[in-house]
């Protein structure tokens, strides 16, 4: 059994603690831990994994990484590998809840256009009477019926509201409800056993993903996995039917992303600028008030001075 350090334990809490982390988060994290950069270290950051995985599985846990199907970005999680009743009595969120959350994940995965998202309106709607899970003790069977029938609008709403703080949901740019990055890591056997549709390149599931237009092929690829397909090759076709795949919303995804970065980029230059210009103004300002100081100090010795003269 390897012995883990300080610093796995760190990172270990770090994502414990604050939930999923983007890899740029988590990786400056290690950076700042380890000292090492990941980029120019990637032996030794994936040796860290690999050491901190192999302690983990001993408790049903594991180290994970995942992309957000919304935008593409790696994430870095500690997910529970073992689904059972002691592991569910640790949940925060009461069974109606639960069952809310589980009408949301249904009526997103199983979304055969693989929008990856619902409106407000039709998560707010979900019906809780026929997600009592099968395993569920007599007593519960019979409150349960109940709890979800008076389950009002606004405990749903405030619902919605906890699983997008906590990371199991998410909403999108255009409003709408979404997967979080904590699902899209905990749920990765869910999906399997639900038959969810994969990606054709990832092989992960595709929640949000382009669907092959071709009436009869059931390919399915996310778009950040399709830019890369398409690009590194020279036939611009699916792999499932051999038919051309339509290029249109990759190549308005890829233009969309270089503006998307070019007005981040932007952004920061010009919150640089403004903290400049403020510094060089306070400078100006606290070398003006020095020198008023000081002039008007040289003024009162003189005026000492004179009437010490004339007395």
């Amino acid at each position: 059994m390897v012995s883990l350090s300080w610093k796995h334990h760190t990172l270990i809490q770090a994502l414990i603690s604050r939930g999923p982390l983007k890899e740029k988060e988590f990786q400056s994290i290690f950076t700042a831990v380890t000292g090492r950069n990941p980029g120019a270290a990637k032996k030794i950051f994936d040796k860290y994994l690999l050491e901190i995985n192999k302690e983990l599985s001993y408790v049903h846990f594991e180290l994970r990484a995942c992309r957000d199907q919304y935008d593409g970005q790696v994430c870095y999680g500690v997910v529970n590998t073992v689904s059972d009743d002691q592991s569910k009595l640790g949940t925060k969120y009461s069974v109606p809840q639960i069952a809310f959350f589980k009408g949301i994940i249904e009526a997103i995965a199983q979304d055969e256009a693989a929008q990856g998202c619902i409106s407000g309106f039709d998560a707010l709607n979900i019906r809780l009477e026929n997600q009592l899970p099968s395993e569920a003790s007599s007593s519960q069977q019979q409150q349960a019926p109940a709890a979800f029938k008076n389950f009002s609008m606004s405990q749903k709403d405030k619902t919605l509201d906890e699983l997008v703080r906590d990371k199991w949901l998410c909403r999108t740019s255009e409003g709408n409800i979404g997967l979080g990055i904590r699902s899209l890591l905990d749920l990765r056997s869910w999906f399997r056993n639900n038959d969810v549709p994969s990606c054709e390149v990832c092989n992960e599931a595709g929640v949000k993903a382009d669907l092959c237009p071709n009436e009869g092929c059931t390919v399915r690829i996310h778009k950040y996995c399709l830019k890369n397909l398409l690009s590194q090759r020279d036939d611009k076709v699916c792999s499932g039917c051999g038919k051309p795949w339509p290029l249109g919303k990759v190549v308005e995804a890829a233009v969309d992303d270089e503006e998307e970065n070019e007005t981040q980029a932007t952004t920061a230059l010009r919150s640089k600028k403004r903290k400049q210009r403020s510094q060089r103004d306070s400078a100006e300002n606290f070398s003006s008030q020095a020198s008023l100081a000081s002039s008007s100090g040289a003024t009162r010795r003189r005026v000492t001075r004179s009437d010490a003269h004339l007395n």
